[in-house]
């Protein structure tokens, strides 16, 4: 069986082709959303942030979402493989009450949060020249920039409506808003020119980004307190860039990019819109690490984790679970790392296996 399939994008394809999988080829990671689902792919950051990625000797940039601004955090701490390991001990043992409220979350959120950096975390964050974070949240404009629990249903139905009509419609709704490291040049190409807005990351607003990249409306709290930017309502990032659908820049280099499933969706309201594709341009550079089908089936269940779990399992049952997948996922960071020691890597690797657009619409 082999745990971990690996695709890339035709600029990636025939760069790794030429030159061979080596960590200096890269200079973007990305991390999408998706909360618990991302335990699948730990077993890959315990090796990709301290043994591999640290080989590249050049800077490097650290995007995510959600989880994946989580994960980014991680990767730029002094030991990101005990950080890694502290968001993952921490999720899979939260507990919440049998009907919890946005409060009671959002108060767990913020403990996860100050577990995760540790003590030295933000100090470490802002001195690492070599990576570099950068936590995506989403400015909200309208009905999901008011409080309570009807305000943002309205605005949910607004958003999903306008979606629907066409991605660049969010823009009247949402800003990006990309919180970086200091020191740090990052730009983004959106396909549908939704606005974006860049903002430095400071010791007293590292922990607010975070908790404002992964704000699920209705879940969490909004977040409203973000010093050194505009006084405004950020909610979770993966609203606008769920999977992503960006090219980065504007430096050259390929995106690794670590992946729960085999295709990309680019916003929230994406999810149920099956021709709402990536565009190709997008992934060109991208180089996709994905569990395969045969590695996930033979997890508890069949699958990988999801935030439903909470309402489905009891806690011990998915704590029990949860750690299960987190202990299995070490065997994709083990096959990644004997294979891209490998010359047959490049026999190995294939082209992405999604549809993709070449043209906005």
């Amino acid at each position: 069986m082999t745990p971990l399939h690996v695709y890339a994008g035709p600029g990636a394809l025939r760069t790794i082709r030429r030159y061979g999988m080596i960590p200096r080829l890269f200079r973007y990671f990305i991390g999408a959303s998706g909360g618990p689902k991302w335990f699948v792919l730990a077993g890959l950051d315990r090796v990709l942030f301290p043994e591999w990625l640290p080989r590249r000797g050049e800077q490097m940039h650290f995007i995510g979402t959600s989880a994946g601004a989580f994960r980014a955090t991680c990767a730029v701490q002094r030991d990101p493989r005990a950080a890694t390991d502290r968001l993952a001990t921490h999720y899979a043992e939260t507990v919440y009450s049998d009907k919890p409220r946005p409060n009671e979350i959002t108060v767990k959120a913020r403990a996860l949060v100050r577990d995760m950096l540790g003590d030295q975390g933000k100090l470490e964050l802002l001195l690492n020249d070599k990576f570099k974070a950068h936590i995506i949240a989403a400015k909200c404009h309208g009905p999901m920039a008011r409080r309570g629990s009807m305000n943002q249903l309205s605005g949910l139905a607004m958003s999903a409506a306008a979606n629907a009509m066409g991605r660049k419609h969010l823009r009247h709704l949402y800003t990006r808003c990309v919180f970086s490291s200091p020191h740090s040049k990052i730009t983004i190409k959106d396909p549908y020119n939704i606005p974006t807005e860049y903002y430095e990351l400071g010791h007293n607003n590292i922990s607010t980004s975070l908790l404002a990249s992964g704000s699920i409306p209705i879940v969490l709290e909004a977040v409203s307190n973000i010093i050194g930017a505009p006084d405004a309502v950020y909610r979770d990032g993966g609203i606008i860039d769920y999977h992503f659908d960006l090219e980065f820049g504007p430096e050259p280099g390929l995106t690794l990019y670590p992946h729960f499933y085999p295709f990309a969706v680019p916003g929230w309201f994406d999810k149920k819109l099956k021709n709402r594709l990536p565009h190709a341009q997008s992934y060109y550079n991208t180089v996709m690490l994905v569990p395969s089908a045969e590695f996930i089936a033979q997890l508890p269940y069949g699958k990988i984790p999801d935030r439903k779990d909470f309402e489905t399992m009891d806690a011990p049952q998915r704590i029990k679970y949860w750690k299960t997948v987190l202990s299995e996922s070490d065997r994709l960071g083990d096959f990644f790392m004997t294979l891209a020691e490998k010359p047959e890597f490049t026999s190995y690797i294939r082209p992405l296996p999604f549809p993709m657009l070449s043209k906005a619409y």
